[in-house]
C-alpha cells in the first residue's frame, strides 16, 4: 500500500514562491512506475490537475500556472515536487498529489496542504 504525504505549504504574499513536497512510502523501488499529478482545489470550487509529469519525465501544466509552476520528480527519493513562483490569490486552496500507476491505472492520492496567497 503506497502512503503519500505532502509538505510545504503555508501562508504567502502574492508574488511569493512555494516548493510542495509529495513524498512515497510503500512504493519501494516502484515510485519510478508511477506517473505524478498535483491537484488544487480553490476554496469552493472542484479539483483541477494543474501539473502532471508521467514516469519517462515528460510534463503538462494547466494553462492558469504555465510558467510559473514546475513539477519534477526524484524517483530514488519516492519525492516528486511543485515548485510555485509567482503566486497569485487565485492559486489559493488545498494541494493533493496523486500517483497513478501507468499500466494498471491504481491510483493513491495524498492528504494534502493548504496554501494561502495573501494580495
Amino acid at each position: 500500500q503506497v502512503q503519500l504525504v505532502e509538505s510545504g505549504g503555508g501562508l504567502v504574499q502574492a508574488g511569493g514562491s512555494l516548493n510542495l513536497t509529495c513524498t512515497a512510502s510503500g512504493a519501494g523501488r516502484v515510485f519510478e512506475i508511477y506517473d505524478v499529478g498535483w491537484y488544487h482545489e480553490p476554496t469552493g470550487k472542484a479539483w483541477e490537475l494543474v501539473a502532471s509529469i508521467n514516469f519517462r519525465g515528460s510534463t503538462n501544466y494547466a494553462d492558469s500556472v504555465k510558467g510559473r509552476f514546475a513539477i519534477s520528480r526524484d524517483n530514488r527519493q519516492n519525492r516528486a515536487y511543485l515548485q510555485m513562483n509567482s503566486l497569485q490569490a487565485e492559486d489559493t486552496g488545498e494541494y493533493r498529489c496523486r500517483l497513478t500507476h501507468y499500466g494498471t491505472a491504481r491510483d493513491f492520492w495524498g492528504q494534502g496542504t493548504q496554501v494561502t496567497v495573501s494580495s
